[in-house]
């Protein structure tokens, strides 16, 4: 995988970098939503500046982005496709420690499939499969997951992770930034985070685990809907 990388000077810029970039560059969708979002704002939208400011964690109140990076893929363990992220952002927290964070951005997509309809596509639980969700597991510090966890949230979280790793940074995020009126999927996001014993809420940040000395958050960020017009 190539790591070199070029600069945007305007939004339109993200769409060539998309796994599919005709069918998901549309008006109201949450690819192009999320460019425009992100590429006006000085450093972080400033939805996402607030939920980080009102952390009860200090470090957090004031991240300054280092890189900010549109459709950052992240090498999984296993044969198959890497983790396309949204957003990759590398930042700097106040106590000085580095932060992982992915960004998944959403109007009213879902998040794709089911573990358990993962596991049973194609072949079914390869040993391949299992490689990859072991390794999936490793990452994020849990010994089992339920079929009906959505799979990307798993990649994505373990991208934070693994980013984390590769950065040698102190903390990984997970932030879905959804642009949707109606909050939709939230239901499935908190399906997620109760595997980690946290009941969750929008705009709030929580802490999941500690998966070797990476503090791992997630946090649900609600957009403006302005900019699902642009």
């Amino acid at each position: 995988m190539k790591r070199i990388f070029i600069p945007a000077s305007q939004a339109q810029d993200w769409q060539q970098f998309l796994a599919e970039p005709e069918r998901q560059w549309k008006v109201g969708y949450s690819a192009r939503t999320l460019a425009y979002c992100w590429h006006t704002a000085t450093g972080f939208p400033e939805e996402v500046g607030l939920v980080f400011a009102s952390s009860p964690l200090l470090a957090f109140h004031s991240i300054e982005p280092l890189l900010i990076l549109p459709e950052y893929k992240v090498s999984l363990k296993g044969r198959g496709p890497d983790s396309q992220n949204d957003i990759f952002v590398l930042g700097k927290a106040q106590d000085g420690e580095l932060v992982s964070i992915m960004v998944e951005g959403k109007v009213e997509e879902s998040f794709g499939d089911s573990l358990g309809k993962w596991k049973s596509a194609n072949k079914g639980f390869t040993d391949n499969k299992r490689e990859r969700l072991d390794d999936l597991q490793q990452h994020l510090g849990l010994a089992s997951i339920p079929d009906d966890i959505y799979y990307q949230l798993l990649h994505r979280t373990a991208s934070a992770v693994i980013e984390a790793r590769r950065f040698n940074a102190r903390y990984a995020i997970m932030l879905v930034h959804s642009f949707s009126p109606t909050a939709s999927w939230f239901d499935e996001y908190a399906r997620f985070l109760n595997l980690f014993d946290v009941v969750a809420e929008k705009n709030v940040l929580h802490h999941l685990n500690v998966v070797d000395g990476i503090d791992v958050y997630t946090v649900w960020v609600t957009g403006d809907v302005c900019f699902l017009k642009l």
